[in-house]
């Protein structure tokens, strides 16, 4: 008896000793309850890139008519085909991969590291902007909350862009505006070369490029709130502190290893190499705009007697050309390697054009002509034509790179100079489409979809949000239903 009770007071005496360390054997390292800024911050850019430069850009490419869909889901995009899409590109890459880790950064680091905090914010915008911008009505201000809402509500565009006080629906705006303000506070880490893969730390890199998120959500809406779009864009302009060259782009890198490489590159040089080439239709413009050196930068020159481009049109049935034989996309966006070009997100030539279109329309200040000369510049020099090319081009072609007319034929001549530079971003070229209708484009051949008369205005929501939330439209809209912002 004795030398029971002596083991049971050693037992007990080791459980007090250990009780600590005993009750910590459940914490794994492997799965921590908070993951540094440091490891989230680089997964929360690529994922926005990625978003940006996988099946959600190629839809858009072919159904802006940049490219053609040849085979499988690109042909079928091509012609309107779109349900039953994109549910890898909604949940994993916009709301998983991306918005869940943002709102991650802005409710752990917010307080006591608000650098982290306010890049958090401006991506946060840019890639809810993307989403509402290609759907609709989308989960928004209930998103990103882990079991707080497991379903959670549609959010409509206009709430999303404007904000909803009685709603709780913070706008856009406001959100840029408050993660540049974060920007400006105390921080306690601060993001550097490690995990700053844009701008290597250098937060008034992303002041500018949270000023430059405000033109382009403030022309995306300006046909329904134009007081808003012309008050934010006049502000901006008095702040002179957007980019304002090439060399402050808002453009993601990739890296030519395997694993590392950009969606455009691996898709269409590793993946899917059959299944999208150059849109004839583009071709005929480049042409008519004697830009096709430019156009040369975008898409290849195969081997051919003629020394050539070889589009295929819109929708067609037709044979495709042998793939030696067909214009693809060039390093500008695949890389020189292969797969290390950047993902451009939000450009110089861009903030030109979006001035020189909010000068012509709203007022703004500045000269239109002027900028819209300057985004053209931008543009061919982003690509790598030469100095005494662009000068040549501007000689060559005065009714080209001078806007004349009516304001309808100046806005196009913008429009369709916007259109050219965001080869390779569809996704930006088929908002401006929807929202001015220009370029003008013919319908594909052989249409289909929900509505064979009409270019898609929106891309139908995915099978497995429609199953999952019950807050999703039901039935959902069709491709043809307008969004608000929309012409």
């Amino acid at each position: 008896m004795k030398k029971l009770i002596i083991l049971i007071f050693i037992f007990s005496a080791g459980l007090l000793s250990c009780k600590k360390g005993f009750l910590d054997v459940n914490k794994t390292p492997n799965n921590p309850t908070a993951v540094p800024p440091i490891v989230i911050l680089p997964n929360t850019t690529i994922a926005i890139a990625f978003a940006n430069g996988n099946d959600l850009n190629r839809a858009a490419s072919v159904l802006v008519q940049q490219t053609a869909g040849v085979a499988n889901q690109v042909a079928a995009y091509d012609i309107f085909n779109l349900d039953g899409a994109f549910d890898n590109q909604w949940n994993g890459e916009v709301y998983g991969g991306s918005l869940n880790n943002l709102q991650v950064l802005i409710d752990q680091y917010g307080a006591t590291s608000p650098a982290y905090s306010g890049i958090a914010k401006l991506e946060k915008a840019y890639i809810m902007s993307l989403a509402t911008d290609l759907w609709g009505d989308v989960p928004y201000s209930q998103a990103g909350q882990g079991l707080k809402f497991e379903t959670p509500r549609f959010d409509k565009v206009e709430d999303i862009y404007q904000g909803n006080t009685a709603g709780g629906i913070q706008s856009l705006f406001d959100l840029v505006k408050e993660g540049m303000a974060d920007l400006d506070k105390p921080s306690l880490l601060l993001p550097s070369t490690k995990d700053d893969i844009v701008y290597k730390g250098d937060l008034t890199k992303w002041k500018r490029m949270g000023n430059t998120l405000l033109l382009k959500f403030a022309i995306q809406i300006s046909n329904k709130n134009p007081v808003l779009a012309k008050s934010t864009i006049d502000a901006v302009i008095t702040g002179n502190n957007y980019i304002n060259s090439n060399t402050l782009d808002f453009e993601v890198p990739f890296g030519s290893a395997v694993g590392n490489r950009n969606p455009i590159f691996d898709f269409n040089n590793n993946l899917r190499t059959g299944d999208m080439m150059l849109s004839s239709r583009l071709y005929a413009l480049s042409k008519s705009l004697n830009d096709t050196l430019r156009l040369s930068k975008f898409f290849t020159k195969p081997a051919n007697a003629s020394n050539t481009f070889t589009g295929f049109d819109n929708g067609s049935t037709a044979a495709a050309p042998a793939l030696t034989a067909r214009s693809k996309y060039n390093t500008y966006l695949t890389g020189a390697i292969g797969g290390e070009a950047p993902i451009r997100l939000l450009t110089f030539f861009q903030v030109n054009f979006i001035l020189a279109e909010s000068a012509l329309m709203l007022n703004t200040a500045g000269v239109a002509n002027t900028y819209y000369q300057a985004g053209i510049t931008a543009s061919m020099q982003k690509v790598g034509m030469t100095a005494a090319e662009i000068t040549a081009y501007f000689a060559s072609n005065p009714t080209v790179v001078n806007l004349t007319g009516t304001m309808a034929q100046m806005r196009n001549q913008i429009m369709t100079q916007k259109y050219i530079a965001w080869i390779g971003n569809g996704i930006e070229a088929y908002n401006d489409y929807r929202r001015t209708g220009l370029p003008v484009l013919a319908l594909p051949l052989n249409a289909q979809g929900d509505n064979p008369n009409v270019i898609p205005t929106r891309l139908p929501y995915t099978p497995a949000e429609l199953a999952r939330n019950p807050n999703a439209p039901s039935p959902r809209p069709k491709t043809d239903v307008k969004l608000w912002w929309a012409l």
